[in-house]
């Protein structure tokens, strides 16, 4: 078989499913040799939506999306999504054509150091010389992909190796499972003295407790001891939202209840929490925290993060560990932490007020996730959509200020259900993120919420999905700006610069794929908007309606009067 053959065979050997990407003539042999695969090849518009798709489908699946691109420009184009799912723990192999390996060595068309490019955003970056390393090559770069923490691969192809002949077959992988370290039984020792001689201590769950079995055990440990839960913006789900020992989401840049706990705890425990996610200086400032460390790989250094003790192992397992250590008696009360969640949930339009007096509430805020006002305000569209969606229905979120929106009132009840991208923060994820999630899971509601800044960054896509009828939603809050940039501005400058633009007619832009477009222009019409959009069952929907961004100035104005209880 040629070398190309055997690169796609060996990709079948890993179980790949699909592959985004964009065609290039470096890449021929391997377009070829893909009319003879099951691989679905998926054609993007553009190489940096075949990444966002690679990586949400990652996510999702767990196994390592897969992204290809050319060389030079293709490649270029790859690296804004590869650097996101690797910042992000998705795992991901990107494979990119290059020049013949007689031209790497001078000044010729289109060549760049496509290897040294990847090396600083990916776990591994690689080229093929030799044909028989084609089957060791690739299953190693999706072993590095999918061993924790996930991240991204790369894997370059030059034109005239894949046109090779050969006589080998792929590596055989299948039945293998690799097994996780298992955690020190003194660290364990140490972290269960810490739990039981604390006062107030609190969860800080991070990027690391979405994996399934990690979720499973932290709800064990949660209801064995009582111990409340805040999640970063990349663990919403973590903990089931409903369960009243959830903290909701911590992170949001401004004080917040949740900030409050923090202020009041003597220990945190960190359970799969990146730095990345949100700087322990915003918890730890006065470095006084007692921390427990628990996650798959040693505690990076930083002032703010000094651990009493670090569990470096598989989080499920160490978490298992602790449970099994704990006796029935090491339980908490945190009637403070259970009043500052209410507080959070009434504010954001669920439930009542359970406990203690609510005088120093915000009624305007209280009341805008129900307000019928127009331009929308941020807490009833969310509060809206939540009662739409399903547990298991996903949510993308792309960056910019309805992220902040997103983090802190959309409820969340199960892992991988709402996908917030802060880890490398890349805007334009939300429709091709969509389009992969749709793809992985047919069956379930799924919504690409975004800017209009940042829905137009990958627009192209909603062609992908038309080609390939995927009828996800993408939901665009309209403000005809960078709102996140200028609400920054504002609140460090008391001005903005440079965040205002005009937009074409989105609704018609949508059209012009063949995506059903709708413009809401009530509130009223919202829900009736979203409901027509998810009845689509071979073609996207793009729901335009204008936003009230003037709430963010509010909720930085109310949060910054917070003060401790």
């Amino acid at each position: 078989m040629k070398a190309s053959d055997l690169f796609l065979r060996a990709l079948e050997e890993e179980g790949v499913e699909y592959i985004f990407g964009v065609p290039g003539e470096e890449n021929a042999d391997v377009m070829i040799s893909l009319l003879d695969s099951p691989i679905e090849f998926i054609i993007a518009r553009h190489e940096q939506g075949a990444a966002f798709m690679a990586d949400v489908y990652g996510r999702l699946t767990g196994k390592p999306g897969v992204c290809l691109g050319t060389l030079g420009p293709g490649a270029t184009n790859l690296v804004t999504g590869v650097a996101n799912a690797n910042f992000d723990r998705a795992p991901l192999v990107a494979i990119t054509g290059q020049a013949s390996t007689a031209r790497l060595h001078k000044e010729s068309h289109q060549n760049v150091d496509i290897v040294s490019m990847f090396k600083p955003i990916t776990k591994w970056s690689t080229t093929i010389r030799q044909v028989a390393n084609i089957p060791e090559v690739i299953h190693k770069a999706f072993k590095l992909a999918a061993t924790e923490k996930p991240g991204a691969c790369h894997i370059e192809l030059p034109e005239d190796i894949a046109k090779q002949t050969t006589e080998l077959r792929p590596f055989p992988t299948k039945g293998y499972k690799l097994r996780r370290p298992a955690p020190d039984h003194k660290a364990l020792d140490k972290a269960v003295e810490l739990i039981r001689s604390a006062e107030h201590p609190v969860v800080l769950a991070g990027n690391g407790c979405i994996r399934n079995r990690a979720s499973k055990q932290l709800q064990r440990f949660v209801d064995q001891t009582g111990i409340m839960v805040a999640h970063t913006f990349m663990a919403k789900g973590a903990l089931d939202d409903s369960d009243p020992r959830s903290l909701l989401t911590a992170g949001l840049g401004s004080r917040d209840h949740v900030t409050e706990a923090f202020e009041n705890a003597d220990l945190v425990i960190a359970v799969g929490y990146d730095l990345i996610e949100w700087h322990p200086n915003a918890w730890n400032p006065q470095m006084d925290k007692q921390i427990i460390h628990i996650d798959f790989e040693p505690a990076e250094v930083d002032n703010h993060y000094r651990c009493e003790v670090e569990i470096v192992s598989d989080i499920a397992a160490a978490l298992w560990e602790i449970n099994e250590r704990l006796d029935s008696g090491t339980t908490f009360d945190q009637p403070l932490y259970s009043h500052l969640r209410d507080h959070m949930l009434f504010e954001l339009g669920f439930g009542s007020l359970a406990s203690a007096a609510h005088d120093d509430l915000d009624q305007a805020a209280i009341d805008a996730a129900l307000q019928p006002a127009f331009p929308m305000k941020p807490q009833r569209m969310l509060c809206e959509l939540r009662q739409m969606m399903d547990r298991e229905d996903i949510l993308i979120s792309d960056v910019g200020a309805h992220k902040m929106w997103v983090a802190r009132h959309y409820l969340t009840h199960a892992p991988n259900t709402c996908i917030i991208s802060n880890g490398f923060c890349s805007m334009g994820i939300a429709v091709p993120g969509a389009i992969a999630a749709k793809m992985v899971f047919p069956q379930r509601r799924v919504v690409g919420l975004c800017g209009d800044g940042g829905f137009l960054m990958n627009v192209q896509e909603l062609a992908t999905a038309v080609q390939y009828r995927v009828p996800c939603v993408i939901l665009v809050w309209e403000d005809q700006g960078y709102g996140l940039i200028e609400w920054k501005q504002e609140n460090q400058f008391g001005k903005h610069s440079h965040t205002r633009f005009e937009n074409p007619d989105l609704v018609r832009l949508a059209e012009s794929f063949g995506a059903l477009g709708l413009r809401v222009n009530e509130a009223a019409e919202f829900g009736g908007a979203l409901e027509q959009a998810f009845g689509q069952t071979d073609r996207p929907a793009v729901v335009v309606v204008a936003v009230d961004y003037r709430e963010n100035r509010k909720l930085t104005t109310r949060l910054g009067r917070l003060l401790a209880h």
